[in-house]
Formats: C-alpha cells, sequence, structure tokens
C-alpha cells in the first residue's frame, strides 16, 4: 500500500484486517489513545508521499473515506463517546477464520491477548464522553469480551481478562453517572453519514423517504399475506409463520439448500458478474456465536479459500423461551430473504465482485451503505425476477426484513436528532415492524451507540435511484446483468459515487 492507503488502514485497522482481509494487521492493536487518535489523523494524506490516484473515481473514493476519518476521529473524536471501537480492538474470533494455517492464526492471536492491557489502558485515556444509554447499551459486549479467553492463555489470559474487568468498570460507572443524553445533535450526524459517502445529507428529506419506504412495505406486506391467508390480518399471520420453523437439528440443512437455490436462481438471473468460488454453511465458531446468521467472505486480501455463510443453532443449554426465539429468525418466511442476502447475489457474490476489483482503493475501502445496501437491494430485486413467485411467504419475509431495517434508518435519525428517546423508538419497532419489546428495546438501544445503522435502507433506496437513472440512460440497452456488473465493478463505493456505474457501464 502507498503512504495515503496504509494512514487510513492504520486508523481503521479492523475493517483492514477482517473486511479487506490484509493479514500484515494480525496480533497488533489500534492505538486508540488520545495521542494516538492525534498522531493518526496527522499521517492522513500520507504527506509527501501521497499519491494522488490517475482515475478520478478512485481518488474521490479515498478522499471521502480520508473526510470520513477525519470527522469521526477529529471532529465528533467518536473514540471518547463510543466503546465499540475500543471493543472492537479486543477482538479475537476473526483468529477462527480458515485464511491462514492454524499455527500462523494462533501465534497472531497470543500476541493479541499479550495486548488487551494496552489496548484497555488506551480506551480508558479516551472514554471520557461516554453517556449512560451508550454505556449501558454495550456493557454487555464488553462483558462478552471475557468468553473469548481461553484456559491455554494462560497468565496471557489472566492479565488480558483483569484489563477487562477495569473497563467494565469504567463503563458501569458511566452507565450510572454518564450524561442522560446519547444524541449527536442533526449536524453531527448528517456530517458523519455525508462524508464517507461523498455527500450532503439532508435528515428531514432521509426521514421523510424513510416514512414513504415504511408505507409501502407495510402494503406490500397487507398484499402478500392476503395472498397467502385472506381470513388473517398481517398481525395475526406474522407471529404464526415466523413460528414455523426447523428445530435446532434441520437449520443447517435447509440453509445449505437455499444457499445452492439462491446461487443457481442468481446465475440463471444474471443477477451478479460473478457466482465462483466455494460458499459452505456452518455453525459459526463459539467465539463468533453471537451471530444469528453472517457472511465470512474470503476477503480480497487473502489466498483463495471458502467463504463462510454461517447460521447458528441455539445452545441447548438456553431457557425454552430464548430457544424459541432464536429460531424464530431461521423460520420458513425469513431465511430465504436472510439467505439471499448474505450469499447470493447478496454478500458473497459482491465478496466474489471485490477479489476482482481493478484498484487497491476499492479493493480495500468498502462503504458499508454500499455493501448492505446492495446486500438489502437484491432481496426484493429477487421477487422482481420471480424468486419463488409461487410462495407469498417469500414476499412476506422480504418485507418482514425490510421494515425492521427502514425503522433503523428512521431510529437512527430520532435517536440523534433529539425527535425520539429510547423508548419511543422502541414502540416504533414495535408498531412498524411487528418486532417483540424485547427485541425492539434491543433494536432501540443500538441505535445509540450505532448511528449509521440505517445504511440498509440509505443504500437501498440509493440504488434503487441510480437503477432508475440507467434506465432512461441506457434505454433498450438496459439490462439488470449489464447494471449490477457495473456498479460491483466500483467495489463498495460510497454512495455519492455510484452514478459512475452509469456513466461508464
Amino acid at each position: 500500500m502507498d503512504a495515503r492507503l496504509r494512514a487510513l488502514c492504520d486508523l481503521t485497522m479492523t475493517a483492514a484486517r477482517e473486511g479487506a482481509g490484509l493479514h500484515e494487521y494480525d496480533g497488533r492493536i489500534q492505538d486508540l489513545s488520545p495521542d494516538g487518535v492525534r498522531a493518526g489523523l496527522a499521517a492522513l494524506g500520507g504527506g509527501a508521499e501521497g499519491v494522488t490516484r490517475e482515475d478520478p473515481h478512485d481518488e474521490a473514493h479515498l478522499s471521502a473515506f480520508e473526510d470520513h476519518t477525519r470527522v469521526a476521529f477529529g471532529d465528533l473524536e467518536l473514540h471518547r463517546r463510543n466503546p465499540v471501537p475500543h471493543l472492537e480492538n479486543l477482538e479475537l474470533a476473526f483468529y477462527d477464520k480458515e485464511y491462514a494455517p492454524e499455527a500462523e492464526r494462533a501465534e497472531a492471536r497470543t500476541r493479541h491477548v499479550a495486548q488487551w492491557p494496552d489496548a484497555v489502558d488506551m480506551a480508558l485515556e479516551s472514554l471520557d464522553r461516554v453517556s449512560a444509554p451508550v454505556a449501558k447499551a454495550t456493557l454487555g459486549a464488553a462483558r462478552g469480551q471475557a468468553a473469548a479467553i481461553r484456559p491455554d492463555d494462560g497468565e496471557n489470559g489472566t492479565r488480558a481478562l483483569a484489563a477487562l474487568e477495569r473497563l467494565v468498570t469504567h463503563l458501569e460507572r458511566a452507565a450510572e453517572h454518564g450524561d442522560p443524553d446519547p444524541a449527536l445533535g442533526g449536524a453531527a450526524l448528517a456530517r458523519l453519514m455525508g462524508s464517507g459517502e461523498a455527500l450532503t445529507v439532508d435528515l428531514g428529506r432521509l426521514a421523510e423517504r424513510a416514512d414513504a419506504e415504511r408505507d409501502r412495505l407495510r402494503g406490500m406486506l397487507a398484499e402478500a399475506c392476503k395472498a397467502y391467508d385472506p381470513s388473517r390480518t398481517p398481525a395475526e399471520l406474522v407471529p404464526a409463520l415466523l413460528a414455523d420453523h426447523p428445530d435446532a437439528d434441520g437449520i443447517l440443512a435447509e440453509a445449505r439448500a437455499q444457499t445452492a437455490e439462491v446461487i443457481e436462481f442468481s446465475r440463471a438471473k444474471k443477477l451478479a458478474p460473478y457466482l465462483d468460488g466455494v460458499c459452505e454453511v456452518g455453525p459459526a465458531p463459539e467465539s463468533m456465536r453471537w451471530a444469528m446468521a453472517m457472511m465470512s467472505w474470503n476477503a480480497p486480501g487473502e489466498a483463495e479459500a471458502p467463504s463462510w455463510y454461517f447460521v447458528t443453532p441455539p445452545d441447548p443449554s438456553w431457557p425454552a423461551e430464548e430457544i424459541e426465539e432464536w429460531l424464530t429468525i431461521f423460520s420458513r418466511t425469513t431465511l430465504p430473504a436472510i439467505t439471499v442476502h448474505e450469499v447470493a447475489p447478496g454478500h458473497f457474490a459482491h465478496g466474489r465482485a471485490l477479489r476482482r476489483a481493478p484498484s487497491d482503493v476499492r479493493r480495500v475501502l468498502h462503504s458499508s451503505s454500499f455493501a448492505e445496501g446492495w446486500a438489502h437491494y437484491i432481496e426484493e430485486v429477487c421477487l422482481e425476477e420471480g424468486f419463488r413467485a409461487d410462495d407469498p411467504r417469500y414476499a412476506i419475509g422480504m418485507c418482514l426484513e425490510a421494515l425492521l431495517r427502514v425503522t433503523r434508518l428512521a431510529a437512527a435519525i430520532g435517536l440523534h436528532t433529539g425527535a425520539m428517546d429510547v423508548e419511543e423508538a422502541t414502540r416504533r419497532f414495535m408498531a412498524d415492524a411487528y418486532v417483540a419489546r424485547a427485541g425492539a428495546a434491543s433494536e432501540a438501544r443500538r441505535g445509540t451507540f450505532d448511528p449509521n445503522y440505517g445504511c440498509y435502507t440509505w443504500g437501498k433506496l440509493a440504488l434503487q435511484d441510480l437503477r432508475e437513472n440507467a434506465r432512461s440512460t441506457w434505454g433498450a440497452g438496459f439490462t439488470l446483468e449489464r447494471f449490477h456488473t457495473a456498479l460491483l465493478d466500483l467495489g463498495s463505493p460510497p454512495l455519492g459515487l455510484i452514478g459512475t456505474a452509469v456513466e461508464r457501464g
């Protein structure tokens, strides 16, 4: 990497290591102390060694990520108010991924564990602005880091756990005594969202679009429910459909069958340019079983290897009601849309395209709004293209997933502009997305520390807008194959730059 890309990756080490597959960062922690962040910001741009990219699109892509990093760490100093980057600095689950020989990964993991005390020292020095709601929302994740330490970590593990306890105590104090208001403020949220996407964000307009999208989806849901069972309302039908799921032993078999199905459908419809490689299906490694379903793709910087669609059954030791709640995620109504999102033409297909991206900027710097927006957009594209056309449950599941995500966008804007508090956001998830109170409260709390968790819908709307622009511009030459190939050739670009796909496609 040249000096500009290196400086960016040094300030976003977790994303570089795990998303882009830059394993030179294995066994290392990011310096998130106030002095470390200041030094990292000073290095952005690469100084005298900084190189302007010849391709203006790539230059704009790189510049947007530099701008976002300056806003996040410099202007807003999120490392002082949000524990999540510090918790990510401790993350060890990545070493369970089979991207290299086991001995090599184990050695890197040992070095990482040994640095936990330093990482916690940096966190304690930085985290002086944690609000009470954010502290409460992240305490569980902080305590849960202890499960990553194993008996064979020995003295390193003992020191790591002692350091973690200091961080937990710090967050417990913030939960009790911190500012009761977690809001960034509207101007700050708009700058945070827009800087990384090369856009000027109008939060009022975006909130209006979120409401309009909610209304459209609820209409689609009502029609799909009527097609499935005209005798019941969506409120009556949805719980019954979610209760129809495989048992814990049957989840993996259904996910494997659906993985083959969505890859074959995507190939037949030419919905993604690359569907080669291997996508395995299995339970997540022990350290990653907090995730019900996720894609761990073969990253651009890694040697050719299988990608993994992790689908995690519930722990049999859990109480029966928790097992049942977990299993509803894998209902025969919702799992197909999840598999489209995670596998094809979603994240797995996107990951295959990223490996072919024609520049280092496109392979390394991934907009989450594009990545999640693409995987969410493609769920509805599959519906339009006739996926499971004889079964209204796919449309119902797609709508339920989409309603959850559009509510995240509305909640993020509401929570950080002061238009909603956590309780109001909880009720919004219950009313608009058919989420039970416990899950709705969890979603609302997430919004306090993850202000961009509305990126799924934001990205989807941007891609739908661009598709209509491509239809108008290309006329009879428009096909989904052409449009999607041009899009994914850009890697995972900032939303403000996706128009390059139409200009060059």
